[in-house]
């Protein structure tokens, strides 16, 4: 790791929802807003770009956890922004405090954690398990 993390390190990020972002495209007997899996999705990205400046060359980081807490519906076509804060540091673990706002109101919370690994170590492992599937 090239740069130190600390908690209170934080980064913000926001997207405009669309139809790609719909609940209905993981069923299609669900409201047509802003998904629970896509503010999941955000909350990850948002964390590991805050990770990914401050990796040395080779190392990527990985999602170990996630308690999500979607609390509010988003029409599709508004502002969705993501705030994440780092608020603990054990190693290569970082800890997260998320939250996630619509253009009207809070919609989410969470705390998610991530991991910081070497790349090809962790791409070999991927690759000797899927020697092992079977069928």
């Amino acid at each position: 790791m090239s740069a130190a993390f600390q908690p209170g390190m934080s980064r913000e990020l926001t997207v405009v929802s669309s139809a790609q972002d719909s609940a209905r495209r993981f069923y299609p007997n669900l409201p047509d807003v802003f998904a629970t899996p896509c503010l999941g999705g955000l909350m990850e990205r948002v964390s590991a770009e805050l990770i990914n400046e401050r990796l040395d060359p080779g190392e990527q980081s990985v999602g170990i956890s996630m308690d999500l807490k979607h609390t509010a519906a988003t029409p599709l076509g508004m502002k969705v922004r993501v705030r994440t804060e780092v608020t603990a540091v054990e190693g290569k673990k970082l800890t997260f405090r998320l939250e996630a706002f619509d253009e009207v109101e809070k919609i989410g919370e969470a705390v998610h954690e991530r991991f910081i690994i070497v790349a090809d170590k962790f791409n070999a492992r991927v690759a000797e398990k899927a020697k092992k599937k079977t069928g």
